[in-house]
């Protein structure tokens, strides 16, 4: 399969489906969004049709959501029926790890994924540098675990180049890739490169996770703020780091730092 004329992203109307379009679109893929009124995941409701005529399909389900695994099968098995070369699934670090529910969502509909279609290529980014940027530049990183835990965060710029080299370009079918950044930084960590940066001081403090759950956390359903409260115990006791060099040979350069991501948002 040479360089595919067309291909859905499934999740287009987020961040992370824009950033996947954006890069499609500067190698002069045409991107067909998967978030249209007539698609419905849950159901499966125009998933053939939203196939139709594509050429490679990006699989980002809704985040966190419960049905995860049935979704995925839904998709890959209107993949498969209607012949599409290539399949690319988002999952996220660590999905073997069951400790956090939404990352054993991912896990499940990799093996799922992966059963109807083996040629499929599965990439699986760490948490992204953009979650605490709009913090960073208000001087006041603050969140419900560990500020001293280690992250290998990774720039969302870079997922994005990323999954439009594999959706493009040959040899990745069957393929896993770990996406992670270039640094083991903890929060505090961030906070002081960002003080440096911006010059500005930036602070870093954990909130109480009983003040999360009446802030922020009160407007989510149970299931998702009791998947977000799994997420950050494990941050909390270990963070969420990788160990690989998958982002920088995809994308022929190093991957970003958080320096970098700082310094593009001034």
């Amino acid at each position: 399969m040479g360089n595919p004329g067309l291909i859905l992203v499934i999740g287009a109307s987020g961040k992370t489906g824009r950033a996947v379009s954006r890069a499609l679109a500067a190698r002069g893929v045409s991107v067909r969004e998967g978030r249209r009124p007539d698609l419905d995941l849950e159901t499966g409701h125009g998933v053939a049709e939203a196939l139709d005529g594509v050429d490679a399909v990006y699989h980002l389900a809704p985040n966190m959501h419960p049905d995860e695994v049935s979704i995925a099968h839904r998709v890959a098995t209107a993949a498969l029926d209607a012949g599409v070369p290539r399949f690319v699934f988002h999952s996220v670090l660590h999905p073997d790890d069951s400790t956090m529910p939404h990352h054993w969502r991912k896990h499940l509909a990799e093996q799922r994924i992966r059963q109807l279609l083996p040629t499929s290529t599965i990439v699986r980014p760490a948490a992204y540098h953009e979650n605490l940027l709009p913090a960073a530049l208000e001087g006041r990183l603050t969140v419900p675990y560990s500020i001293d835990s280690p992250f290998t965060n990774v720039a969302l710029d870079d997922v994005g180049e990323a999954a439009a080299v594999v959706l493009t370009e040959a040899g990745h079918e069957g393929a896993d890739y770990d996406l992670v950044g270039p640094e083991v930084l903890s929060v505090r960590d961030m906070a002081r490169i960002a003080t440096e940066v911006l010059g500005r001081e930036v602070t870093a403090e954990t909130k109480r996770v009983r003040d999360w759950v009446d802030g922020p956390g009160a407007g989510l359903t149970e299931q998702v703020r009791d998947d977000l409260l799994a997420m950050f115990a494990s941050y909390d006791k270990a963070g969420l780091v990788g160990e690989s060099d998958d982002l920088a040979r995809l994308l022929g350069r190093p991957a970003t730092t958080w320096a970098g991501v700082l310094e593009k948002s001034r």
